[in-house]
């Protein structure tokens, strides 16, 4: 969600206290603006002296708070940009790191420099646009939101361990959300609506009630919790109580939301867990799925994105928005592919209520290509294939060095296969981003740290051999 993404459902902004914006004072040519509750203040307030004085490991806690509670109606405003309690956060962790003078363990991997990459090109696409200076606006926060978050975690994540405290966090403060949304399940009313961004009563499809609890959407809501799944599975051998538990609750966060994308990503999740006792085959498994979807195309009258039109779990799914949106942005290719458009109500036969210039982008990898285009688009799908191809080198890696973390690295492409698959039916424009880049982050640090215990095993072994020889 850009910076200047007011207008979006579940951006509207609750208006706090007029006498504490005279408190902020002036700040450039513009007066700050407050639109945050007392207790969101002090939250953030304390969250963010906890942020800068926590061990480095517990260092996430205050973020991954305010990512699972904090809805996007409680910000400070600043001439044209809004900083959400997520993006205080930020910049109290960037102040941490500056003071404590921390680093990313193991170095620039090649995950950081695409992510880099992403982010510079966010920014340069913005001269392509209308409006540079407004879109310059939308795209520093985008950059804000991700590179942010993303470098913080790999500075806070360092190994292995780390990530399985970051697992048991995200697993117990997800504990409340999932218990309001069963709530909010039977009454209707969404108890998280006292933070403003939120609508106090539950969107009802089909006649259901579907829970949102603190995100923008039930869809956004129900992905936090499918991607969340795999985390409880790390602790089925020393801890079963607590695996169970944390199945539980993401499970329940599911089915509250009442929405298919969830289930399918839940599915999707699933399913990539299911091919660990593959895993040697994964390279026969592509290509038989890249040979099946070329043989659907074959025998399929319509474009085989068209499958989406045919999935709806819940009763009520718009899938065949999201094929046909795919289908107008190919066809309008020429309109977006060099650095983005700010017009894309041609391409569908609806709009939406908070742009009139605009249609329903549903699909994240389409929203890339509107913001930059296919460079911006295509940076982003390869952050992601980055990202995979990191948790394939521990595993190769993992054995050489005796690595018990392999099935955590899976784990965790896991969880990056979620993201990637929900993508092509929902855009994350709340605070539901923070878990895809905590999810990069993890990767690679995981990576990084197996990569440093592989040289010093290979500086290790070679040492024996020089001493050997020499003895001989």
């Amino acid at each position: 969600m850009g910076i200047s993404d007011v207008g979006r459902p579940g951006s509207e902004i609750h208006v706090g206290s007029p006498s504490l914006e005279s408190v902020l004072g002036r700040l450039g040519n513009g007066y700050p603006h407050l639109f945050m509750e007392f207790p969101a203040l002090l939250f953030t307030v304390f969250a963010a002296g906890f942020l800068c004085g926590l061990p480095r490991r517990w260092a996430a806690l205050p973020l991954l708070v305010g990512a699972s509670y904090m809805t996007l109606g409680q910000s400070i405003q600043i001439g044209p940009f809004h900083f959400t309690v997520i993006r205080l956060l930020v910049a109290a962790g960037v102040l941490r790191v500056i003071m404590r003078r921390e680093r990313m363990a193991g170095g620039w991997i090649a995950l950081d420099w695409l992510m880099t990459g992403w982010a510079l090109w966010a920014l340069c696409c913005s001269g392509f646009h209308q409006d540079p200076s407004e879109a310059l606006v939308s795209n520093l926060g985008l950059v804000y939101n991700g590179l942010g978050t993303y470098l913080l975690m790999r500075v806070f994540i360092r190994d292995g361990d780390d990530v399985l405290v970051i697992c048991k966090i995200v697993i117990v403060l997800l504990a409340p959300v999932a218990l309001e949304m069963i709530i909010e399940n039977i009454t209707g009313s969404n108890a998280f609506s006292i933070f403003g961004g939120v609508p106090a009563e539950s969107e009802i499809r089909n006649g259901k009630i579907r829970a949102q609890g603190p995100f923008a959407h039930s869809i956004l809501a129900g992905t936090v919790g499918a991607v969340s799944l795999p985390m409880a599975l790390q602790f089925v051998r020393k801890n079963r109580a607590f695996a169970l538990f944390g199945l539980m609750i993401t499970g329940s966060i599911v089915m509250a939301s009442r929405s298919s994308g969830p289930i399918l990503t839940t599915a999707a999740v699933l399913m990539a867990l299911a091919l660990w006792r593959v895993r040697r085959y994964m390279r026969t498994i592509r290509w038989g799925a890249v040979i099946a979807i070329f043989g659907l195309a074959l025998i399929m009258k319509a474009p085989v994105y068209y499958l989406l039109s045919r999935i709806d779990l819940t009763g009520g799914s718009t899938g065949w928005h999201r094929s046909a949106l795919i289908e107008a942005a190919i066809t309008h290719w020429d309109e977006w592919w060099i650095g983005g458009t700010d017009y894309t109500r041609n391409w569908m036969p609806t709009g939406v209520a908070w742009n009139e210039h605009h249609t329903d982008i549903t699909n994240h990898y389409i929203k890339m290509g509107v913001i930059g285009g296919a460079p911006l688009m295509l940076f982003f799908i390869a952050t992601l294939v980055s990202g995979f191809l990191a948790v394939g080198k521990v595993l190769r890696l993992g054995k050489r060095a005796f690595i018990e973390r392999s099935f955590l690295a899976w784990t965790l492409g896991s969880m990056l296969f979620g993201h990637a698959t929900t993508f092509l039916s929902v855009s994350y424009f709340d605070q539901s981003v923070v878990f895809l880049y905590v999810t990069l982050a993890a990767i690679g640090s995981v990576y990084a740290a197996t990569r440093r215990l592989d040289a010093r095993m290979k500086g290790f072994v070679e040492c024996s051999r020089q001493t050997v020889a020499l003895a001989a």
